[in-house]
């Protein structure tokens, strides 16, 4: 039998749907990220000495109780408008579902919603991010491809849309590499930076300094809090609870990216048109039909990628207005407004970069094509070199040459990206394969 369709699949957002971003952002994975965060300082607790070892017995990280699919979604979506975020109807959940256990006393204790979502969001991000930036270093493998091979690929440069000087098309490639490259490093030094969020009620983590007391504990708060950091895999820092720089240097990183992929996506869909045919996007079998005019191939990945591009600086937009509205200890719908809003760059960065990495890996670039409209565009295309000459030399025959004689620095230009490229890359961590699971 068919399943229904129900859930939000991404039937409005083939940026993202069915790709395994799917799976790492919807709300289940949200509620796994939440309750990985409160079972961590569970098990912080008990270390320390702040809660019995029994408060631990039984109780495994994503299974059971602490496993998201032990909840009713659903339910938990009715709830959240009451106390404004999602945690307090899954914490009041838990703590039934734990019944008389010992940890239904000490789960959450000295920390506030707001600590358990925005780390719970950064683990989120921390999945997206480290499923990308593979797919974007074979993005990036692709580009260095065709600027080597390319490099003396001759064809018309355009400005504002209407054929203005030669270039080759190893320099336009490496432009593409030079954007995307930079792009790539900033998303990287952000996931690096994700940081671990914990301060209590009001960012004063009093509550925890005062359990630690009365306990007679030695262990101080920062060393509790590290430990925290440390199981999650997140930088120690301290309270940023109306400090937002961390999420908007985030979605900053994030945009970044979708803009530099955006600008290779409208070049190509504009070479692809079939009165230039300079470019044509890789085949796949079903993609790129119409529903109406069976001959047309569609440019559909450079399609997704513009509209990722496009929908990407009002979102950015929207964490930045946030992050100077955060007000007192807590912000009051500027923190709540970040949320969804994060959620869907980093969909937007989940679903972007493996049709990046599709599109380029298997871009195919048609010299006869670029050679044709560079031989139209003449003898136009040299008209700044025979204005750069002596009066009396513009009109001598062959003054103007071959388009090949006036590339300027073009060869040395790509080049030095490629070189400036590699140095960096050099200096990245080895990061693992792709995944290239589809979502069921």
């Amino acid at each position: 039998m068919t399943p229904p369709v129900a859930g939000d699949l991404g039937l409005l957002a083939p940026v993202w749907a069915g790709t395994p971003v799917a799976d790492r952002t919807d709300d289940r994975a949200v509620v796994q990220r939440l309750l990985d965060v409160e079972h961590a300082w569970l098990a912080v607790c008990v270390e320390v000495g702040l809660a019995p070892e029994a408060a631990l017995e039984g109780l495994d990280q994503g299974a059971g109780v602490f496993a998201a699919e032990s909840y009713d979604g659903p339910s938990l979506a009715r709830r959240c408008p009451m106390g404004g975020n999602p945690l307090i109807p899954l914490l009041a959940d838990l703590r039934q579902q734990l019944g008389d256990h010992p940890a239904a006393s000490q789960v959450h204790a000295g920390a506030t919603s707001q600590d358990v979502l925005d780390t719970a969001l950064m683990l989120l991000a921390a999945d997206v991010l480290d499923a990308a930036l593979p797919e974007l270093d074979a993005a990036l493998a692709a580009l260095v491809d065709l600027a080597e091979r390319h490099r003396d690929t001759i064809a018309v440069a355009r400005s504002l849309g209407q054929p203005s000087l030669p270039t080759t098309f190893g320099l336009r490639a490496a432009g593409w590499l030079a954007g995307l490259s930079a792009a790539t490093d900033e998303l990287a030094r952000a996931r690096a930076a994700l940081p671990l969020q914990w301060g209590g009620a009001a960012g004063t983590r009093a509550n925890l300094v005062t359990r630690l007391a009365s306990a007679g504990l030695t262990v101080t708060a920062d060393e509790g809090t590290a430990l925290l950091a440390g199981r999650l895999a997140l930088r120690d820092v301290p309270p940023w609870h109306t400090d937002r720089q961390v999420v908007l240097r985030l979605a900053t990183a994030v945009a970044g990216v979708l803009a530099a992929l955006g600008t290779i996506a409208a070049d190509v869909v504009t070479a692809s048109r079939p009165e230039i045919g300079e470019l044509r996007e890789p085949a796949a079998p079903g993609r790129g039909g119409s529903s109406a005019m069976p001959h047309k191939r569609n440019p559909v990945l450079s399609v997704l990628l513009r509209s990722a591009a496009l929908q990407a600086p009002g979102l950015l937009a929207t964490v930045a207005l946030a992050a100077g509205s955060a007000v007192d200890e807590r912000p009051d719908g500027a923190w709540h407004a970040e949320w969804s809003t994060v959620r869907d760059l980093l969909r937007l960065l989940g679903g972007a970069a493996p049709k990046a990495a599709e599109l380029l890996g298997g871009l195919e670039v048609d010299p006869a094509a670029l050679r044709a409209n560079l031989d139209r565009a003449l003898p136009d295309l040299l008209s700044e070199k025979r204005a750069a000459l002596p009066p009396g030399q513009r009109d001598q025959p062959d003054a103007l040459g071959a388009p090949e004689d006036y590339l300027g620095q073009a060869h040395e230009l790509t080049d030095r990206i490629l070189r400036e490229h590699r140095a960096r890359a050099a200096e990245r961590p080895a990061r693992p394969a792709p995944d290239r699971r589809q979502h069921p």
